[in-house]
């Protein structure tokens, strides 16, 4: 049987969309990857020296402190990154608004563009990536991130680790990832789609908002493998997504969270505190 006309068109609408968001997730984590790299140093000793990801090898002392380049680049570092990880466990979200505008579009009731939801989405990670911005400038300034944005305190690292265990089983992760983990239920219980900018952008902020609300304590997890491990990322990343997007993510964050309490507790009790 031939695809209607409408058929047809929506076919070819989750094509562009999904395109468009693993361009993004694609370039987000080719930044990553380079920055990393550059990072590396080839193992260059860096004691007394922090590296500035900005991939073009700057390096300051630690004594120094942070300057307003430094202070963007990190930000900049931190909202791509949130962009690589957490872009493609929102796509259902995104994809569905997409169908859904498009078949508004054609019944003659056209709802604002995707891309609006899809920007309010990112920029409640960006504020994300603001607060962790300032997170990692507290922490550089203690003295407790080594040249790799690592804990350099087991201590430190163990409590954060426990931490996230614990939230993984608290009523407000629940909450949070259940409108993560249903894209239509959120609409409706927040207003439906809307025919306006403002309304569409403040509706994806919103859905970002839950979904800040769902993982930031599993991104504190950078700190304790890396911010620039780039293995660690995609480990937490591939976390997220199963937490999101499969029918048992419930119980896959409830196993992250015995598996975080277990690994703090394993930091406390065999390796030295400082």
């Amino acid at each position: 049987m031939k695809d209607s006309p409408l058929e047809t068109v929506l076919r070819r609408d989750r094509w562009v969309v999904g395109g468009a968001i693993g361009l993004i997730v694609a370039l987000a984590w080719s930044y990553v990857l380079w920055l990393a790299n550059d990072m590396d140093m080839g193992g260059m000793d860096m004691t007394g020296f922090r590296m500035i990801p900005a991939g073009i090898g700057i390096m300051l002392p630690t004594s120094e402190p942070w300057r307003t380049f430094e202070f963007a680049y990190v930000l900049l570092m931190w909202a791509v990154m949130m962009i690589g990880m957490m872009a493609p466990s929102a796509a259902p979200m995104i994809l569905m608004y997409a169908r859904v505008g498009r078949q508004g579009k054609a019944q003659g009731k056209p709802f604002a563009a995707t891309g609006w939801f899809a920007a309010g989405y990112l920029l409640a990670w960006c504020g994300f990536s603001l607060a962790a911005t300032f997170l990692q400038w507290a922490v550089e300034r203690a003295t407790l991130l080594d040249s790799r944005m690592a804990l350099a305190s087991n201590l430190l690292g163990a409590i954060v680790l426990v931490a996230a265990g614990v939230y993984q089983w608290t009523p407000l992760k629940n909450v949070c990832l259940a409108q993560c983990q249903s894209p239509f239920l959120f609409l409706m219980r927040h207003g439906g789609f809307r025919s306006d900018l403002r309304g569409c952008l403040l509706l994806g902020l919103r859905h970002g908002g839950y979904c800040v609300g769902c993982c930031w304590v599993l991104m504190a997890l950078l700190f304790v493998g890396g911010v620039m491990n780039v293995l660690w990322i995609a480990v937490l990343a591939l976390l997220v997504l199963l937490e999101k997007v499969t029918p048992v993510g419930r119980w896959i964050a409830r196993a992250a969270g015995i598996a975080c309490v277990a690994a703090g507790a394993w930091l406390l009790v065999f390796l030295p505190q400082s």
